[in-house]
């Protein structure tokens, strides 16, 4: 269940809190002492008080508003019109006050645009207008949507107000799309990256009665190419080219931006995507051995770059790189009238395959987002979480890194110091569990220009590993 975490750092002193999110979802599984809401991995467990028939007839009813879809809003702090949500894959969020974490307002997407979901990842631009991807379902088929929210706020009660979908993209299979984390965003444009991780809908809409979980309807399709889809932020217009590569998978980007026109995307990649299905309990519970055989079927993430020309036309020639950003190896090749094959070039060094990859991206965002940036930081994976934290320059693709032994570091997150005129003048704060260490948890503070640590502030609860987190400054 989302349990929320608050470190506040005021005068010197640091306080912490947490408290579980007050869903629905929490309310029927701590009501009932079981799992009453299935999740991405996890079926409802059975009543333990029904006969083998009754629990067989079970499957057949339909889910009430507290069973599906779940609004367990367990991976990240999202911003709408200046307020913070907790969001995930589904379509609801809930509104949370940052000072006390409670929840103080439960919010329906499709409530005010035709959507299934929306992303928990979306990007903002300077101005605060939002953006963010959502499916809907049809009869005429499945369609991913480009979402638009302005930054106005005109009273209390208008959360998603004024939202939009101003691009739809029929998925080219309308019973089987991509499953998306998140997308990339520039100052034009948002890049859909269509991979292929597969949902077939048939088995998500059959899994209660099947006894599965939604996961179990998510697969891996190699034999399908990775399409990179571009639209337009002002028009909603979609790109007639697309552009194609090797299949690859994709959780998070790490920065997006136009210049000298190209459209340069940044993103965390693996040649497999069947790690999705690694992260279940089963798998997360073990040790020594057992645990190291899981880690070693997983495919390894690392940072790449695709340069994607923006201006390709009849009169583009066929077959010769499009590419001609200096000391770039990313490719670009025109094979067909609207087509463009693409390969990446690596943003990393060799140093970074002694740290098993690099997820968790973060940039100095407020600063740097959408504009071209020269530093980006993550978490190293030597095991199923992080164990590391990365610093990379690329300039030079030199990276720095902070480890120890029996330490799992959080996604990093960038703060900027107050007045900065430098890209990594700041800190980077993570939470650092030690699973090996009873109550050993600590708010980990390093220096982002050298990353070397500054403090910690050790908290003397024991805290579970958590991926996504933001910082919010009341000053």
């Amino acid at each position: 269940m989302a349990l929320l975490h608050q470190f506040k750092i005021e005068d010197g002193q640091v306080s912490y809190r947490s408290r579980f999110l007050s869903s629905d979802c929490y309310k029927a599984n701590t009501e009932s002492k079981r799992i009453m809401v299935s999740e991405f991995g996890t079926v409802a467990m059975p009543d333990p008080c029904k006969n083998f028939f009754q629990r067989f007839l079970s499957r057949f009813e339909l889910p009430s508003k507290k069973q599906f879809p779940t609004d367990n809003t367990s991976v990240s702090f999202v911003q709408y019109k200046g307020d913070y949500y907790t969001s995930t894959e589904t379509n609801f969020m809930h509104k949370i006050n940052p000072e006390t974490l409670e929840a103080t307002e439960k919010v329906d997407w499709s409530k005010f645009i035709a959507v299934n979901g929306a992303t928990a990842h979306p990007h903002t631009d300077p101005d605060g207008t939002t953006y963010n991807m959502g499916n809907s379902y049809t009869a005429k088929g499945a369609f991913y949507n480009i979402i638009c929210v302005p930054p106005e706020k005109h009273c209390s009660a208008d959360t998603l107000e004024g939202a939009k979908v101003i691009c739809s993209i029929p998925s080219a299979d309308s019973k089987r799309p991509s499953y998306y984390h998140s997308f990339a965003m520039t100052e034009n444009h948002v890049v859909f990256i269509e991979q292929p991780i597969k949902m077939d809908l048939l088995k998500v809409v059959t899994s209660k009665l099947m006894g599965k979980a939604i996961s179990d309807a998510v697969y891996w399709d190699p034999t399908h190419d990775t399409i990179f889809h571009i639209i337009n932020k002002h028009t909603g217009e979609l790109s007639q080219v697309q552009y194609h590569t090797a299949p690859l998978s994709t959780f998070h980007q790490i920065n997006a931006f136009e210049e000298d026109g190209f459209l340069v995307m940044d993103m965390c990649c693996s040649d497999d995507g069947q790690a999705i299905n690694n992260y279940m309990v089963h798998n997360l519970r073990q040790s020594g051995e057992a645990l190291d055989q899981v880690y070693n079927t997983m495919c390894r993430v690392f940072p790449r770059r695709f340069v994607l020309p923006l201006h390709v036309n009849s009169e583009t020639p066929c077959g010769e790189n499009l590419n001609s950003r200096p000391l770039s190896t990313a490719t670009a090749i025109k094979s067909d009238t609207n087509r463009v094959d693409c390969t990446h070039e690596n943003l990393h060094g060799d140093e970074l395959y002694e740290y098993g990859g690099l997820e968790f991206p973060q940039i100095n965002y407020a600063k740097y987002n959408t504009h071209p940036y020269r530093y980006y930081y993550g978490c190293g994976f030597r095991h199923l979480v992080g164990d590391s934290l990365i610093k990379m320059d690329l300039q030079g693709k030199k990276m720095k890194v902070w480890e120890q032994p029996g330490f799992y570091p959080s996604e990093p997150v960038y703060v900027p110091t107050p007045d900065a005129t430098e890209e990594d003048e700041g800190v980077i704060l993570s939470v650092v569990v030690t699973p090996n260490e009873d109550k050993g948890t600590f708010l980990l503070v390093l220096d982002a220009k050298t990353f070397e640590e500054l403090g910690r502030a050790e908290v003397p609860v024991n805290i579970p590993y958590g991926f996504h987190g933001t910082f919010n400054s009341t000053a």
